[in-house]
């Protein structure tokens, strides 16, 4: 067979020879802009020779800190596509962890959005690898201290439209790089590449996957400094999809306009986005159309049974849950039901496609705990681990590498059951399981049966100290607008869900949960905050 490196330059090639008319539909800050693939692959070349311009050289590392638009489309492209790597910085993290992920990266260029000027501006003097700052506006630079400081638009104005990407490149050299959200400790860095990423594109487009097509419209709202925006930037782009990329401070309102408005066919998300979404199209469905959808994609951590039933049945809305971390690019299995299930009553089809699934083709698995490999039997725990052509073999430059990588395992820290078909269901993380008494509770199933009752909007569920039983569990709850509720009728409505040693002890109602920067709920935060209940 012919050899041919699987290089991400090739993505973009052919959707600029194949697909030149498609359009990427951009927002940003003044308002929505129409690119055509022909645009961006001349812009994404300009861009890459501005780049080389500014001496990055193959290897150096070029970061963004940018929502989605069509600028930071092009980023992905020609960073990579010149043979550096291509660092997305999540926003949302505090300026300690930003400063520290430059320097551990050693990042020597920055890609801004504008209103990412001042975080940068604070810690200028801390972060010495840096040698220039690209500002991706459409308006004039800002006033700024920062130095060097460039316009995106005025760099590649000035560049080579007809740059040629290197085809010399190993397809197992690094293109991208991302950091875990850290929950704990410092962020992890996983580098991805060319191989793994093109590889993964494959495993969006088949059809028990994503299915991502160039008949599609893709919004994804999951953004682009979370693990490549789960890699569909890069898959639609190589398989001609048009994009909505939706930018900076959007809404659920937004969201919906746009779906609408687009026509937009699949989209993907964290489960707090679609609460949001959802609480829109509950209060003004006449407003929207969501026919166009054939599939939101769901991931990050667990969605509640009750919102997956309400988008289905109240708007018509097809669900996919999937499940991945940053150190699996991330896809690694996606809820669907098997041909032979479709038999199932609707309750029963649901109670599957509300677990996160089985694996996707080209990936292993195993689930283990203290006594071997578990039983597909859908009720013993142990930790699920994955290995692949796009799972990392380790953290970069750190030391947690030897306790998360193992004989060629990655142990991903989540606590699952498989049943017989193999789906897996996540039970929780190893930290947050509740065990009372010697046996384990599942956060997740609490927070999930909780968010099935009408009033309930979130509920979160930790684990607090007990003399007797080591642990029980704790129950915070927001409830959705102008309705009332108890914690006694919360309690008789998980009665005949649970054992009763399963109960919360407690149940705790707040005006907000606290989240981790890509939308989970940050636990360790919840119990500071309830640490006055840690006597219950």
């Amino acid at each position: 067979m012919m050899e041919g490196a699987l290089l991400i330059s090739k993505m973009l090639e052919r959707a600029e020879k194949l697909f030149p008319k498609k359009e990427v539909v951009s927002r940003t800050s003044s308002g929505i802009h129409r690119v055509s693939y022909r645009e961006i692959g001349e812009r994404t070349r300009r861009l890459s020779s501005a780049l080389e311009k500014l001496d990055v050289e193959r290897g150096d590392k070029v970061a963004t800190l940018a929502w989605n638009d069509h600028r930071h489309l092009e980023t992905y492209f020609a960073v990579p596509g010149m043979g550096a790597v291509l660092h997305t910085i999540n926003v949302r993290l505090s300026p300690q962890h930003i400063t520290y992920i430059i320097n551990h990266a050693e990042d020597k260029v920055l890609l801004v959005d504008p209103m990412f000027l001042p975080i940068l501006q604070a810690i200028k003097d801390q972060i010495p690898t840096v040698e220039a700052i690209i500002v991706m506006t459409d308006d004039s630079l800002p006033d700024s201290e920062l130095s060097p400081l460039y316009s995106y638009e005025d760099l590649i104005a000035n560049a080579n439209p007809n740059y040629e990407f290197p085809k010399d490149i190993d397809e197992n050299d690094p293109a991208g790089m991302c950091f875990t959200s850290a929950t704990t400790g410092k962020p992890k860095g996983v580098v991805y590449t060319h191989r793994a990423i093109t590889l993964h594109s494959f495993a969006l487009g088949l059809s028990d996957s994503a299915a991502i097509s160039e008949s599609d419209v893709v919004m994804p709202v999951v953004p682009m400094f979370h693990v490549n925006a789960w890699g569909m930037p890069f898959a639609s782009t190589w398989f001609g999809s048009t994009q909505v990329m939706p930018g900076p401070a959007f809404t659920p309102e937004l969201l919906a306009e746009l779906i609408t408005s687009e026509k937009v066919t699949i989209t993907a998300g964290v489960p707090t986005i679609w609460l949001g979404l959802l609480k829109e199209l509950d209060a003004n469905a006449a407003r929207y159309d969501m026919s166009s959808l054939r599939a939101v994609l769901c991931g990050g951590s667990a969605a509640p049974m009750g919102m997956i039933r309400a988008f289905e049945t109240k708007h018509n809305v097809p669900f996919i849950h999937a499940y991945g971390m940053t150190e699996t690019t991330p896809l690694a299995t996606l809820s669907r039901l098997k041909s032979y299930q479709e038999d199932l009553s609707s309750e029963d089809r649901l109670e599957v496609r509300a677990k996160q699934g089985y694996l996707v083709p080209g990936l292993e698995m195993k689930v283990v705990n203290d006594e071997g490999e578990v039983e597909w039997n859908g009720e013993d725990m142990g930790e699920l681990l994955l290995r692949g052509p796009w799972i990392a073999d380790e953290y970069y430059k750190d030391e947690r590498t030897e306790e998360a990588f193992q004989d060629g395992w990655l142990h991903t820290g989540d606590i699952v059951t498989v049943d017989e078909e193999g789906v897996i269901k996540i039970a929780d993380r190893t930290k947050d399981l509740v065990k009372s008494g010697g046996e384990w509770i599942s956060t997740i199933d609490l927070e999930n049966a909780l968010m099935a009752h009408d009033a309930v909007f979130e509920a979160a569920v930790i684990g607090v100290p007990h003399p007797e039983w080591q642990e029980r569990p704790l129950a915070a709850v927001v409830l959705k607008s102008d309705v009332v509720t108890s914690k006694d009728e919360l309690l008789e409505f998980l009665k005949p869900q649970f054992a009763k040693w399963w109960l919360p002890d407690d149940i705790v109602f707040m005006d907000e949960i606290p989240k981790t920067s890509v939308g989970k709920f940050q636990k360790n935060n919840l119990r500071e905050q309830l640490q006055n209940h840690l006597t219950v």
